[in-house]
């Protein structure tokens, strides 16, 4: 049973000391060469991968992963994953809780996000989503057509697709309701034959002493005050990663079936966090996320 939650209320982060900020700048000056340059050599490697390849990518997501992995050893959180990895062609979806979900969810598979077309014009963040092989979608139902074909062109070369489907970043503690809009490509009368899709659950536990949102990032918070707060941390929590069943797509009626047996996949693991905790689950809101597909 989920409690209502306030998304206007945010975490109290923890002040940033003179140490804090030190470990911050250290942190930062370690990522630069990693992200800089793991961005430099992908895009070296996809001069020759694309014109040979074209949307199959047979190297630059290893790319990917080996960047996330190593962000991930520098920021110092901690990560696991159980559960096996789906071999079938589809889609993934996952709860979404910060901007550490991409790094998190990219360490251990190779997948391809889907993301709001807004963000490809972000600074930095907008660079790396194009890099990697992001889709970019439009809340324009006028490109509800065009997008499907995108998605079916990508699913067919063998690309995992992941999306949020909650349409939104949460505190961390909280699963949203799972919208259905995205789930409708995987379909048509060729995908839904041969589809599966992949629940996954990304648990975070916040470090001792602090709150336990400390990893979520939504609402209003400002995105360079909160990623201070987890580089100045001095010492971070934990996130686990559980890749549950896939789901057969011709198994169900329709897309919000499926999104439903999708949710409660998904939220099998944060109640199963939740009762090791003694902490009872969240319930609603949340910040515009990549995905920002509504029902």
């Amino acid at each position: 049973m989920r409690s209502a939650w306030d998304p206007d209320i945010l975490p109290e982060m923890p002040p940033i000391t003179a140490a804090g900020w030190l470990r911050a700048g250290l942190r930062v000056a370690a990522l630069s060469p990693v992200i800089f340059g793991g961005l430099a050599l992908l895009l070296l490697v996809r001069l020759v991968e694309r014109p040979v390849w074209g949307l199959h990518r047979p190297w630059t997501p290893f790319i990917t992963q080996a960047v996330c992995r190593a962000t991930l050893r520098i920021i110092g959180l901690r990560h696991a994953a159980r559960g096996d990895l789906m071999h079938q062609p589809g889609g993934v979806v996952a709860n979404h809780s910060s901007w550490l979900d991409i790094f998190v969810l990219n360490a251990h598979d190779r997948v391809y996000f889907v993301s709001k077309a807004e963000v490809s014009r972000w600074p930095l963040i907008g660079w790396l989503a194009r890099a990697t092989g992001t889709v970019f979608i439009r809340r324009d139902p006028r490109d509800a057509r065009l997008q499907k074909r995108i998605f079916e062109d990508r699913l067919r070369t063998g690309h995992k697709l992941l999306f949020f489907p909650e349409g939104t970043s949460t505190d961390s503690t909280t699963i949203l309701p799972f919208k259905s809009t995205l789930f409708a490509a995987f379909f048509s009368d060729e995908m839904q034959p041969i589809a599966w899709i992949q629940p996954v659950s990304v648990t975070y536990r916040a470090p001792a002493g602090v709150d336990r949102r400390f990893y979520g990032w939504w609402g209003d918070m400002d995105f360079a005050g909160h990623f201070l707060a987890v580089l100045a941390a001095p010492r971070q929590g934990s996130v686990e990663v559980v890749h549950h069943a896939p789901l057969k797509v011709a198994d169900f009626a329709d897309r919000k079936a499926l999104a439903a047996a999708c949710e409660a996949a998904v939220r099998s693991a944060t109640a199963e966090r939740d009762a090791q905790t003694g902490v009872a689950a969240g319930g609603d809101g949340g910040r515009d996320s990549q995905d920002g597909a509504g029902e």
